[in-house]
């Protein structure tokens, strides 16, 4: 039996929620998941109840948009040797340029 789980607003968490998706969803959860910051846990949680997901900037989500756009940056170059775009790409430059916007808001306001 696995260990009781209080959250941060002192909530059991002990209900298991499990489901599949395909590789593609699943590389596209990945990515999201490194780039928000969060646990994977709290990312689709805070999905799922559609509460906002805000990124805290550091480390590990500096190296996460270093590297999507390095894996942006490869996947537009295969487009201009003449193949299409594909929806996850334009998925993964959404979120990038939605976490970029934050981040110039943010250095705006001096927060």
């Amino acid at each position: 039996m696995s260990a009781k789980n209080l959250d941060k607003h002192n909530r059991w968490r002990n209900k298991t929620v499990a489901f599949r998706v395909s590789p593609e969803e699943d590389e596209q959860l990945e990515i999201f998941v490194k780039l928000s910051g969060l646990t994977k846990q709290d990312y689709i949680t805070r999905r799922l109840l559609e509460k906002e997901v805000v990124v805290q900037g550091n480390p590990r989500v500096y190296k996460a948009l270093r590297d999507q756009f390095a894996a942006v940056l490869d996947e537009l170059r295969r487009i201009e040797d003449g193949q299409g775009v594909s929806d996850e790409l334009l998925d993964t430059i959404q979120m990038i340029a939605t976490i970029m916007n934050g981040m110039q808001e943010e250095a705006a306001y001096g927060n």
